[in-house]
């Protein structure tokens, strides 16, 4: 087997400012793996937060090339990958997963999911609206709804969120609300503010608290009937043994997790464990979102738009633009290059 590698720009539209960031734009890495012929890809990109950088990725892959060309067949190097998750940042790792999937899925004439023996069918996806004013926010929810989105997610953790969370429902009175501080809130904060936006009926919060205190979330969720989903704070399946109890779902996320085993795994004990999950990602092309759409029969919330903030997408097959993900249904992951 052959590995090889590529990076590129991703521009966003406009500027995606968070709690604890503003981001433009970030570069992106795809991986090609090559087998007796057939080609399969996946996609890293860069994060300060996650501590990934281009020099970095790059240096990671340059040292797995030597490894992966000892493996005469991708079943072989997708078994191995559980034990690659002590030595990987879980974005490499969940790149390398998606382009051993992707080649499996080509080899053997079938989508991921149909490979993989799960079921999909189109599924609607939230889209992210960033900290901008209040104005800013509803102007934008219209136009969201007018292109079919009825899932949409408000990032907080400013002054203007509860003045931000109402616009947005008063601009789209029928559309379903996740709010998402990314760890911007305290617990007393969480509560007050979900109790101060209860007439909006928001659907869930994300993460509302910095990770690290599972049991600070246990008590928010005591005190509020919006659904709590842990981000950050669920990682790795060692994780929920200490979420069980505490929150109502998890994100899934591919990059944070590990890739598409991984995620499965996280799937299979959240479930056990009476949680429901979202299914999130990072800012990436088609190619970066792709594996995770094949898994979103696990989910109760879709929130895959990371390919939709983009002002140019390099790669193109999983929609999403009218507020619905749907897949080509060709082989593998089912992506292909834009133009």
């Amino acid at each position: 087997m052959r590995l090889g590698w590529r990076s590129y720009p991703l521009r966003l539209r406009e500027p995606l400012r968070i709690s604890r960031s503003t981001m433009p734009g970030r570069d992106a890495v795809q991986i090609g793996l090559s087998h007796d012929g057939v080609a399969g890809h996946g996609e890293v990109v860069t994060s300060v937060y996650h501590g990934l950088d281009l020099a970095t990725i790059r240096g990671l892959l340059a040292g797995l090339r030597h490894r992966v060309s000892g493996h005469h067949e991708p079943e072989a190097l997708l078994a191995e990958l559980p034990a690659l998750a002590a030595e990987l940042p879980a974005g490499v790792l969940a790149a390398l997963d998606a382009a051993v999937h992707d080649l499996l899925g080509r080899r053997a004439g079938m989508p991921v999911h149909t490979w993989l023996g799960r079921d999909f069918a189109p599924v609607p996806t939230a889209h992210t609206i960033g900290l901008v004013a209040p104005d800013q926010a509803a102007t934008t929810a219209r136009g969201l709804a007018r292109r079919g989105f009825q899932l949409i997610k408000i990032k907080c953790g400013d002054a203007a969120d509860v003045a931000r969370i109402a616009a947005v429902r008063a601009a789209i009175p029928h559309a379903r609300l996740l709010l998402d501080p990314n760890g911007a809130w305290t617990p007393e904060q969480t509560v007050r503010l979900l109790d101060t936006v209860r007439p909006h009926r928001i659907d869930a919060v994300e993460q509302p608290i910095a990770p690290g205190t599972p049991q600070s979330l246990a008590w928010i969720s005591a005190r509020t009937d919006v659904p709590v989903i842990a981000d950050e704070d669920a990682a790795t399946v060692a994780d929920l043994d200490a979420l069980a109890g505490t929150v109502a779902g998890i994100n899934i996320k591919l990059a944070k997790c590990g890739g598409i085993h991984a995620a499965q795994q996280l799937a299979a004990t959240a479930h056990a464990y009476g949680m429901d999950l979202m299914l999130g990602c990072l800012v990436a092309s088609s190619l970066g979102i792709a594996p995770a759409v094949h898994l979103t029969d696990v989910a109760r919330w879709i929130d895959l738009d990371g390919h939709l903030l983009l002002a140019d997408d390099p790669w193109t097959g999983i929609g999403g633009h009218d507020g619905v993900l749907r897949l080509t249904n060709s082989p593998g992951l089912g992506v292909r290059a834009a133009r």
